[in-house]
């Protein structure tokens, strides 16, 4: 009896972290309710807080959630130079999951003086950059660019074509964009 608790448990826990993500990413953090995410979910108003605490833990799963997706995704991504096709891959197919949509509209949120989300979104910032860094740590680079820098960079390029694919995917083709991305790092690189 327990164990099956235990599953009905972690299910109505799944189902509420993906439909807070869905929500938060087509309404916002603020605009979004309990009402809401029980509606998308079909678990009850009542589970979220025995879950979660309040919104805000509801919150920072969904973001531990989110930045758990890109560690497993990267942790596939070989190191090397062989890595980088994998990498590149990678991002195109996390870019275009109905989730990825989350990062954009928080961002908005999260740059507001006093945002509940700033230090979450800036730790999911910070993993994204860790995640890019460790692989570019496994190549040599030119000198006087550090992994670090590079890193920041890079995520942020990455950012910024998902913003604009996301704002306007009909005139942003993301494998062309991805595959000039990837001859440009390959001949900075030189890899």
């Amino acid at each position: 009896m327990a164990t099956r608790r235990a599953e009905t448990t972690q299910e109505s826990r799944r189902l509420l972290i993906g439909a807070a993500t869905e929500l938060f990413g087509e309404r916002g953090y603020r605009q979004t309710t309990f009402e809401h995410i029980a509606a998308r979910s079909g678990v009850s108003r009542g589970s979220i807080p025995w879950h979660f605490g309040n919104k805000e833990g509801l919150l920072a799963a969904v973001i531990e959630h989110a930045t758990d997706t890109v560690r497993a995704s990267f942790s596939a991504v070989p190191p090397g130079p062989a890595g980088l096709d994998r990498a590149l891959a990678e991002v195109v197919d996390f870019t275009r999951l109905p989730s990825t949509r989350l990062f954009i509209t928080l961002i908005a949120e999260a740059v507001e003086p006093g945002s509940p989300l700033h230090e979450r979104y800036a730790d999911l910032h910070r993993s994204l950059r860790e995640q890019v860094q460790s692989w570019l740590a496994t190549i040599e680079l030119p000198p006087g660019i550090p992994a670090e820098h590079l890193g920041t960079i890079l995520t942020g390029t990455v950012m910024g074509i998902h913003q604009q694919w996301r704002v306007d995917p009909e005139s942003v083709d993301l494998d062309k964009t991805y595959a000039t991305l990837r001859t440009l790092l390959s001949a900075g690189l030189r890899i």
